[in-house]
């Protein structure tokens, strides 16, 4: 399982991290603390704000969750620093461009000048924001996610809809019953399945569960790689449900819907906030039917707020890879 953490020149273990949004952001901010040999890949089917609207005019991938990912691994001198606040800077006023990031239409700008090559694009802005890693998609082409959403209203003689769209999905009232990617095998770049062959880490979560996490094991193609790959696996749990999605579900609720998509693919390691957990017990009967460890400990920001501290996962996932 997995090649020397400490190989020649990397200065840490290769990891490649699997997520979305504001979750892949907070694993990246914790995985940068221990390597710069950094693979994000990202979510692509995002069909709601800025990214939406790019999506339904341009022939290209949404961007916004790679931007953020960009943001995320930009260096930390203050040059490099501004040039991540200009990617995430929303531009104002009451125009077409109004709500845009400039690191949408900047994104979206190279893809159209290198005749649609989203991942010469996307090294591109890495190479301006002297990013510690690579910021890969998860496909090279857009996906939408279908979702059976049993709704809460006991009233509906439908019950069980079936919803199209990230936005939507995640807003439906009800409960997620199962969701699927469309289209079901789209092509994944190269570049992605060789990083995860040469991964001594992959790292999925936090993230919204349904919309961000579980979509990289409904490509089959970004399945078999994760299933064939030695790399250790490591699962960081939300800190709490998400409206629309995940409602009630307790930490060891959303491990079984993510055991339940597998498909192969085997789980080492479950991170935990240590302090959001409440049946102990529970979680780590579940981490155990996976055949992982559970490693429980205080990620999530001091201040209280529902988000990961990037500082203090980043202490959390270190003591998971010495433990290798």
């Amino acid at each position: 399982m997995g090649g020397d953490d400490t190989a020649p020149g990397s200065g840490g273990p290769r990891v490649v991290a699997l997520g979305g949004g504001h979750g892949l952001a907070a694993a990246l901010g914790a995985w940068r603390r221990i390597t710069p040999d950094l693979t994000a890949v990202v979510t692509v089917a995002d069909d709601g704000g800025s990214s939406g609207r790019i999506r339904r005019e341009m022939p290209v991938l949404p961007p916004g969750d790679l931007r953020m990912a960009l943001a995320a691994l930009a260096g930390e001198d203050d040059g490099r620093q501004e040039m991540a606040r200009l990617l995430q800077h929303r531009l104002g006023g009451t125009g077409v461009l109004a709500g845009h990031p400039v690191g949408n239409l900047l994104l979206t700008g190279l893809v159209e000048l290198h005749g649609g090559d989203t991942v010469r694009a996307l090294d591109a802005v890495c190479e301006l924001v002297g990013a510690c890693g690579r910021v890969l998609p998860m496909a090279d082409v857009p996906l939408d996610l279908v979702a059976r959403v049993e709704t809460v209203d006991p009233d509906d003689p439908a019950r069980t809809r079936t919803i199209r769209g990230q936005v939507a999905i995640a807003s439906t009232p009800g409960r997620v019953r199962d969701i699927l990617v469309s289209p079901p095998d789209p092509p994944v770049h190269p570049d992605v399945l060789e990083a995860i062959a040469r991964a001594d880490v992959v790292s999925l979560g936090p993230g919204s569960w349904y919309t961000s996490v579980l979509p990289h094991l409904l490509v089959p193609r970004l399945r078999a790689a994760l299933a064939a790959t030695r790399a250790r696996v490591v699962v960081v749990l939300n800190l709490e449900p998400q409206p629309g999605e995940t409602d009630g579900f307790s930490p060891e609720e959303h491990l079984r819907v993510l055991q339940a998509h597998l498909g192969g693919v085997a789980l080492h390691t479950v991170v935990a906030d240590a302090e959001s957990v409440v049946d102990r017990c529970g979680l780590l009967s579940a981490v155990r039917e996976c055949g992982a460890e559970l490693v429980l400990a205080p990620v999530a920001a001091p201040d209280g707020s529902p988000r990961h501290d990037p500082a203090r996962l980043g202490a959390a996932l270190s003591s998971v890879v010495g433990a290798r």
